[in-house]
């Protein structure tokens, strides 16, 4: 792969394996999932790497068939807020195709990432023509709605252990992020960007959450134990 050519430049046909990974084509009558897998590409996004940038036109609505990328914008102080992380199954941005309007966030691969896009012409398509992919978006955003209201809580949260929790709990949604699983495969680093704490007070609450059965660390990711816990107020009480 070359990487001096754009994420753009970079797109090609998706595989049978990473069309698989695409949650609502499986809500699709066959015609409707015919057209839109005609339409669909997908690119390799290199770590660094955005997805789209505050103030681009929409394009395309973009979703994670593998890797990790995260959502974020800049203040005029030059400091960046990420208000979540973007795993595999995810598809993001719908409000601003609706709307076809410009982005007012940036998404940035953390890590090598396959990321997929519909033309947002053929988005506004399936939604006049089917009644199952209305649903999903509309799952979407209001799954998306709650997503920001927690991270709204979140922010204000000043224990660290509850925010790594709270934090983790997000990228466990089964909704959103269907691709994930029982297990998240994110570096100790990758959090600590994605939470806004060091890397070594991330560890500190891993290691908090995994002696209270809620976790496991395992090799190159977490393994969830008990989700609800993961979002309970209880953490509140976590040292």
């Amino acid at each position: 792969m070359n990487t001096d050519l754009t994420l753009h430049q970079r797109r090609r046909d998706p595989t049978a394996q990473e069309l698989a990974g695409v949650p609502w084509l499986k809500v699709l009558s066959p015609d409707h999932c015919a057209r839109a897998v005609s339409e669909l590409k997908v690119s390799d996004a290199m770590p660094g790497d955005y997805v789209c940038r505050v103030g681009r036109p929409v394009t395309y609505w973009f979703g994670v068939v593998e890797g990790l990328l995260k959502m974020s914008t800049d203040n005029a102080q030059g400091q960046t807020m990420t208000y979540t992380g973007m795993p595999p199954g995810g598809w993001f941005g719908e409000g601003t195709a609706l709307k076809r309007e410009s982005y007012r966030y940036n998404i940035q691969a953390l890590r090598r990432s396959i990321v997929a896009g519909l033309p947002v012409d053929t988005f506004h398509w399936l939604l006049d023509h089917s009644i199952g992919f209305n649903r999903f978006v509309m799952n979407q955003l209001n799954e998306r709605l709650a997503q920001f209201i927690a991270a709204r809580e979140i922010d204000r949260l000043t224990n660290p252990d509850v925010r790594v929790a709270r934090s983790l709990a997000a990228l466990f949604n089964p909704v959103l992020y269907p691709g994930v699983g029982e297990v998240l495969r994110i570096t100790q680093q990758e959090l600590a960007y994605l939470v806004g704490l060091s890397r070594q007070r991330v560890n500190e609450a891993l290691a908090a959450l995994e002696a209270q059965s809620t976790i496991r660390v395992e090799y190159g990711g977490l393994r969830i134990l008990d989700l609800d816990a993961l979002r309970s107020s209880l953490f509140s009480r976590v040292a």
